[in-house]
C-alpha cells in the first residue's frame, strides 16, 4: 500500500513539474535557484553568523554572516524600549498576561459572552496595572516611558477591546429603520474609512487637544488608542453589516412574529450567525490591526519598531540594521501567523462557506 502511494505521488510530481522537456528544464533551474538561495541564507543566518554577546561589533565586522550579537546586546531596548531597567520584569509579565489571555480566548471552553468578557476584562486590567503601577507597592511608570513589545500589545489589545464593541454598535445603527440615524452613521463610517490611519492618529495626537477643554484632554497615548479603535470599528462595522445581510431575512421576520424583543433577536439570532458569516474577514481585520500598531511611530511613540531603530542607532551597531529588522519581523510573524492559523482552524471548525 505504501509503495502504491509513493508511486502515485511520484507520478503526480512528474505530471506537474516535468510534463515536457522545456518545463522539466524550467523546474530544474527553479529548483537550483531555490537551493542556492536557501544555502546562502542558511550560511548567512547560522553557519557564518556571530551569536555571542561578548564578541561585540568587531567580531561581527570580521565575520561573513549575520551579526546576532546586536540582538544579544540590545534585546532589552527592542523588547522594553524606555521602560525603567529595574522594572522591566513588569513589562515582560504584562506581555505574558496578554499571551495567556489570547490563548484562553481561543479555547472552546471560554466561548461564551460572559467568560470572554471576564477573561479580557481581568487580563486587560492586570496588563494595564502591571505597566502603569501605582498599586500593590508597584512604582508608578508614566505612559511616556512605555515602549517595545509591551506598548505594541497595549495598543493592539486596547484597539480591539474598544473597537470591536463599537463596530457592533455602528453596524446596528447603520441598519436602523430611522433614516437620520442610518444615514448619519453611514456618513461617519464612510468618512473614517476614506482617511488613512496615519492622518487619524496625527489628528487625535496633535489636533484634538486644540479642540477640547483642558479637563477633557487625556494623555496622548489614550487619544491615539481611541483614534485607532475608531478606524478599526469603521472597517469592522462594514464586515459585521455584510454578515448581517447574509442572514436570511425570514429568520428576523419569524422572530418578530413570535414576539421576540429587539435585543433578543439581535443577540440570540442575528449576531451569532452574522459573526459566523464574517469570521474570515474579521480574523483578517485583527491581523491588520496588529500590523498597523507600527504606525504610531509617526506620532512619537516608542513601540517595538521604534525600539528596534534605537537598538542599532548607536555608533557601534549602525551596520547591523538588517539583523534587527529580521528579529522584529520574526516577532510580527509569530503573532500574525498564529492568529491567521487559528482563524483557519475556526473556519474549518465552523464550516464557514459551506452550504
Amino acid at each position: 500500500m505504501a509503495s502504491i502511494h509513493s508511486t502515485s505521488g511520484l507520478e503526480g510530481i512528474r505530471r506537474r513539474f516535468f510534463p515536457t522537456p522545456f518545463q522539466s528544464l524550467l523546474s530544474l533551474l527553479s529548483l537550483a535557484l531555490l537551493v542556492t538561495i536557501g544555502w546562502k541564507l542558511l550560511d548567512w543566518a547560522f553557519l557564518s553568523a556571530v551569536f555571542s554577546a561578548e564578541g561585540g561589533p568587531e567580531a561581527c565586522r570580521a565575520a561573513a554572516g549575520a551579526c546576532w550579537s546586536v540582538i544579544a546586546n540590545r534585546w532589552r531596548i527592542i523588547m522594553f524600549g524606555l521602560y525603567p531597567y529595574e522594572e522591566q520584569w513588569r513589562s515582560a509579565l504584562a506581555c505574558a498576561v496578554v499571551v495567556v489571555m489570547v490563548v484562553l480566548s481561543c479555547l472552546p471552553a471560554f466561548w461564551t459572552g460572559k467568560r470572554i468578557a471576564l477573561v479580557w476584562g481581568l487580563g486587560t486590567t492586570l496588563f494595564y496595572f502591571l505597566l502603569k503601577g501605582g498599586v500593590l507597592g508597584l512604582n508608578r511608570v508614566g505612559e511616556e516611558a512605555w515602549g517595545g513589545l509591551a506598548l505594541t500589545l497595549f495598543i493592539f489589545v486596547s484597539t480591539c477591546l474598544i473597537g470591536f464593541p463599537l463596530s457592533i454598535v455602528l453596524a446596528l445603527l447603520r441598519r436602523s429603520q430611522l433614516p437620520w440615524i442610518s444615514r448619519t452613521t453611514g456618513l461617519i463610517i464612510d468618512c473614517v474609512r476614506s482617511l488613512p490611519l496615519v492622518s487619524i492618529l496625527f489628528a487625535f495626537a496633535v489636533v484634538v487637544p486644540f479642540m477640547l477643554p483642558g479637563w477633557l484632554q487625556s494623555d496622548k497615548l489614550y487619544r491615539v488608542v481611541f483614534g485607532s479603535a475608531l478606524f478599526f470599528a469603521a472597517y469592522q462595522a462594514e464586515i459585521i453589516r455584510g454578515g448581517l445581510q447574509g442572514v436570511p431575512r425570514g429568520q428576523e421576520e419569524a422572530a418578530m412574529s413570535l414576539g421576540i424583543g429587539y435585543w433578543h433577536r439581535i443577540s440570540r439570532i442575528l449576531l451569532p450567525q452574522a459573526m459566523r458569516n464574517a469570521l474570515p474577514a474579521t480574523i483578517n481585520q485583527f491581523v491588520i490591526a496588529f500590523k498597523e500598531t507600527s504606525l504610531v511611530i509617526v506620532v512619537g511613540f516608542f513601540e517595538i519598531l521604534a525600539s528596534g531603530n534605537a537598538a542599532y542607532g548607536t555608533g557601534q551597531w549602525t551596520f547591523a540594521y538588517v539583523e534587527v529588522y529580521a528579529f522584529i519581523a520574526l516577532i510580527y510573524f509569530v503573532f500574525v501567523f498564529s492568529l491567521s492559523r487559528y482563524g483557519a482552524f475556526l473556519e474549518r471548525r465552523m464550516a464557514v462557506g459551506e452550504r
